[in-house]
């Protein structure tokens, strides 16, 4: 389906909206990032700001809903003979893919979101719906051997893997690459589970 240019302008702008509030947040903080300083950087008016975004809270979680529905196409589309667990690690690749093209900005963009308590609850209420996601894709794979407490069990400990992993890549300021301590988050679940 074409989109109109009328939407492609639409997109446009929500994109330098993003772009500019995400790279603010990163640099500035959440408490010190106003508004007025994203949409002079984006070069819009608070008005067109509050036509995409209710609040600076929102460009963040929306960028994590633009992540979780690049997850669930990732899982979906992943080998159906995969082992589940094996499936949902290689879809998570889509966060560390993203987090890889400006590491720093996505390290503290993570800070900020794991320590700001209304960001954090806001990201695991996010999170929830992506495990749901995740359950159902795994299901839907299984075909006819689907067992959905096993698929959300899965879905579950990969997610918590990947917190695990998340908030040790915080803790320690980057100093390891994401992937590799997600990497090394899976390979230490029990056989069982994965």
């Amino acid at each position: 389906m074409t989109r109109s240019l009328a939407e492609r302008k639409r997109q446009l702008v929500r994109d330098e909206l993003t772009e500019s509030a995400l790279r603010l947040l990163a640099f500035q903080g959440y408490e010190q990032t106003t508004v007025d300083q994203i949409v002079a950087a984006a070069g819009v008016s608070r008005r067109t700001f509050f036509r995409y975004f209710r609040s600076k809270e929102d460009v963040i979680i929306e960028f994590l809903s633009d992540l979780g529905d690049k997850l669930r196409g990732a899982l979906a589309a992943r080998p159906a003979a995969e082992p589940p667990m094996m499936a949902l690690r290689r879809a998570l690749d889509v966060f560390t893919e993203t987090y890889a093209e400006h590491e720093d900005k996505s390290l503290r963009l993570a800070t900020i979101t794991l320590t700001t308590p209304a960001l954090l609850a806001r990201y695991l209420e996010r999170q929830a719906q992506w495990r749901a996601e995740a359950t159902a894709v795994l299901v839907e794979r299984a075909g006819a051997d689907a067992d959905e407490l096993t698929a959300a069990l899965v879905a579950a400990v990969g997610f918590g893997a990947f917190d695990v992993a998340l908030t040790a890549w915080v803790r320690a300021k980057g100093a390891a690459r994401l992937p590799d301590i997600i990497g090394d988050a899976f390979d230490r679940l029990p056989a069982t589970v994965s």
